[in-house]
């Protein structure tokens, strides 16, 4: 009996394993097939930044100078850290984010077959968080990925995303797309990312600026964010090829983004000024301003109106509304839905270039120590989200020295315990003029909705 039994059990596992390795035989995923024909194209990516340490302040830094000839050790440091990129170009072009890459020292790129190359940084934007860098002397024609069209695809496709999370390269995983158009808080708290895609293909530190690719291979988006993962469980979030394709010719020409103009001045509605003023909107960016012939002016947007929507963007506050106009470009046709005085409205504007609205504007600058200033224009107002009330110089560019960032406003100047307020580029030039070596200078300063102190002591060389 026990020998039939065992007879019996192993006709069983001999034909079982008959009829399942028959399953399928010739089934290969498509997936396999997009891996192999574009990971050759997708790159890691090693970046060395100079980062200074935030327990210093400046007037340590200046006394460290001048006493020692050089910084103590920890002041200013080299780090290091990686992302991920996918070449576009067989000359050598590479996407990626600008916060892989932005500010970097040295750029190093990774091919699959571990081949790495020098790179250098062609131009990007911090704003929409997207960048180019290129590899020098390749030497070869180089593999590369075509652009989709992230407008066409839709929920629930199969998407997936290459890259170098946590250092491990070319990983690849696999989801569906979760949704569109998402609207996420960036990190730093500086505005919004408008338009994102969703997945819940697994992306982990080391992927932002990797591709994510359509069953097709084709790129539909380049992987930017996630989600807290001790929050929540694979809310990965990409920035639409669409989005990018927009601004590219701008960067590899101008190796910057031209910003787009509407010509406001806005706050974000409250539920009382919203009764106060008779609204039946409970959210939206309430107009308080229009520059003069501004896109805003022209397309017939009045002060007291609310902005609903921009395009087949929802408005909800002030800030989202910057972050929206960001996405297009000077000259776009975009339609805009206002609350007034109760009623639903659309209208039609031509977007302005920001960049012309301040040279027409900015006549005079003036530099300082490494820090360039001028008068405050309208579009300065509407880019860095300046309130009326707030008056100064605006900080056109900064080496960064002392603290001071482009966009910041210089409202006062204290020196030696005194304070000289700063209403024009007139009262800047006369404060700083009359400035000697080691005196004790402070800078009161408005920066996206705060006021802080930058300190140093003033040397001359």
């Amino acid at each position: 009996m026990k020998k039939l039994i065992a007879s019996i059990a192993v006709i069983i596992a001999v034909t079982s394993s008959l009829v399942f390795s028959k399953l399928n035989p010739d089934y290969e995923s498509p997936i396999v097939k997009v891996v192999e024909a574009c990971a050759p194209a997708v790159v890691k990516i090693d970046v060395a930044k100079t980062v200074r340490s935030p327990l210093w302040d400046p007037y340590f830094e200046e006394f460290f100078r001048r006493w020692f000839g050089e910084l103590p050790r920890g002041f200013e440091r080299e780090v290091s850290s990686l992302g991920s990129g996918f070449i576009f170009d067989p000359e050598g072009y590479v996407l990626t984010n600008y916060h892989v890459v932005g500010r970097a020292n040295k750029i190093t790129v990774t091919m699959i077959d571990g081949t790495t190359f020098d790179a250098e940084y062609v131009g990007g934007d911090e704003e929409l968080d997207i960048a180019v860098i290129k590899i020098k002397s390749p030497n070869r024609k180089l593999p590369y990925l075509e652009l989709g069209d992230s407008d066409k695809v839709k929920i629930g496709e199969w998407v997936i995303a290459i890259g170098n999370p946590l250092g491990f390269q070319h990983t690849v995983t696999v989801g569906v797309l979760s949704a569109k158009d998402r609207k996420v808080p960036k990190p730093s708290g500086s505005g919004y990312y408008i338009g994102l895609l969703q997945t819940d293909a697994a992306i982990n530190p080391g992927n932002s600026g990797g591709p994510l690719l359509n069953i097709h291979g084709e790129v539909i988006g380049i992987n930017t964010l996630i989600v807290n993962p001790q929050e929540a469980v694979n809310l990965g979030f990409a920035i639409p090829i669409n989005t990018v394709k927009k601004f590219l010719d701008t960067i590899l020409r101008e190796r910057r983004v031209i910003r787009a103009y509407l010509g406001v001045r806005v706050m974000t509605l409250t539920s009382d000024a919203a009764k106060a003023l008779g609204l039946t909107s409970t959210s939206g960016a309430l107009v308080t301003e229009i520059q003069k012939g501004s896109p805003a002016e022209k397309a017939g947007l009045k002060e007291g109106d609310v902005i609903l929507k921009i395009g087949r963007y929802d408005v909800r506050s002030s800030d989202e509304l910057v972050s929206i106009i960001r996405t297009y470009k000077p000259g776009d046709k975009v339609k805009i839905v206002v609350e007034r005085k109760g009623k639903t409205l659309e209208l039609e504007v031509v977007l302005g270039s920001l960049e012309e609205t301040g040279s027409k504007t900015v006549s005079e600058t003036s530099s300082f120590l490494g820090i360039v200033v001028s008068e405050i224009t309208p579009a300065d107002r509407e880019t860095y989200s300046i309130p009326q009330r707030v008056s100064g110089v605006i900080v056109r560019e900064s080496s960064g020295r002392y603290g001071i960032q482009k966009g910041d406003v210089i409202v006062a100047v204290y020196v030696n315990g005194r304070r000289y307020d700063v209403t024009s580029l007139e009262d800047w030039k006369k404060v700083t003029s009359g400035l000697k070596n080691g005196d004790y200078v402070a800078l009161y300063v408005y920066r996206g909705g705060s006021w802080i102190f930058v300190s140093f002591v003033y040397q001359n060389r």
